[in-house]
């Protein structure tokens, strides 16, 4: 072993058919896939399908994630200006969510190791700071295109 704990062996390649090796970013497609799914059918913006927000409960303030589920069921039905306008992060994040998944996707089908990998922290901090200015921001007074919509 080095000093840091972690063995020096360079990574090994992923043994096992490439069904078995997708079976973790298949896994994580289906419940995604049937969560849209589900919010194609059963609509958001009606009251009583889906649970209040308890921030917004207590608070009456948006949280980051507010309008998140109204804007799944505005992209299902290919409404991007709808979604948008329900959670504008939400819809801005979601591209590179699927790029991530894409990427795992690949890495397992080529059976490349997954490796002791880790996220910047620059990354980490620069999302959350994203995420903290958008849910200050759009609870400002007069900022009207960043609301979570009706509901």
């Amino acid at each position: 072993m080095d000093v840091t704990g972690l063995d020096a062996a360079p990574p090994r390649m992923a043994t096992g058919s490439a069904a078995s090796r997708l079976s973790g970013p298949l896994a994580a497609a289906t419940v995604g896939l049937s969560g849209v799914l589900l919010l194609a059918v059963v609509d958001p913006g009606q009251p009583g399908h889906y649970p209040a927000c308890p921030f917004r409960a207590l608070t009456g303030l948006d949280c980051p994630g507010c309008g998140s589920l109204r804007a799944v069921h505005a992209l299902a039905h290919g409404d991007v200006v709808a979604a948008a306008d329900s959670n504008l992060l939400a819809v801005l994040l979601l591209p590179v969510v699927l790029v991530g998944w894409a990427g795992w996707a690949r890495r397992s089908a080529l059976g490349r190791p997954r490796g002791p990998r880790v996220t910047p922290a620059r990354v980490v901090y620069g999302l959350l700071a994203l995420v903290v200015v958008f849910w200050v921001v759009r609870n400002l007074p007069g900022v009207g295109f960043l609301p979570s919509g009706p509901g």
